[in-house]
Formats: C-alpha cells, structure tokens, sequence
C-alpha cells in the first residue's frame, strides 16, 4: 500500500514539470531530457527494477523525435524519467520492506 502512495506521489510530482516545458521544445531540449531519462532508466536497472513501460516511452520519445516533434517528444521522455524514477523508489521501498515480512 505504502509503495503505490509513493509511486503515485512521484508520478504526481513529476507531472508538475511538464507544465513548465516551453512550447516549442528544440532537439537541444528533446536530448537533455532523453539523457536524463535514460541515466534515471540505468539507474532503474542497476537496481534490477526496470519497467517495461519506461522502455515503451522511451521508445514512443525517439520516434517522435525523430518525426520532428520535439514538443511530444521532450514531454515523453520527462513521462520516461518519471516512471524510471518511480521504480527507483519502490526498489529502495520493497529493499526496506522485505526485512519487516521476514518473521523472526
């Protein structure tokens, strides 16, 4: 119950940024935030919880990017951070939890 309020925060929090996202986003845009999405997904993976969902948006990123539309595009990989960095926090959650579960 605690990690979906957690993942749900982080989703919700994450969205905010999107908001301040300028209108016409540059490729300069599209390929700082795709770097920080992919470094959050790497992160994701070190810790063996990658989402498939990251992956996907990734992907839908780069394809926009590569159709020109850099708009769509930076706003996919801020959502690819996003779920990278959620999984980030319920891989330290269920790290902690898992200790509680074991009976003693």
């Amino acid at each position: 119950m605690y990690a979906r309020g957690l993942i749900g925060l982080a989703v919700i929090l994450s969205i905010g940024s999107f908001t301040n996202a300028a209108s016409a986003a540059s490729a300069d845009d599209f390929k700082a935030a795709f770097a920080k999405a992919e470094a959050a997904n790497k992160q994701a993976g070190d810790l063996k919880n990658q989402w498939t969902t990251t992956a996907q948006q990734l992907k839908a990123a780069q394809a926009e990017a590569a159709a020109g539309d850099y708009d769509v595009a930076v706003t996919d990989a801020q959502q690819a951070e996003a779920l990278a960095n959620a999984s980030i926090a319920q891989a330290k959650e269920q790290a902690a939890a898992w200790k509680q579960a074991v009976v003693h």
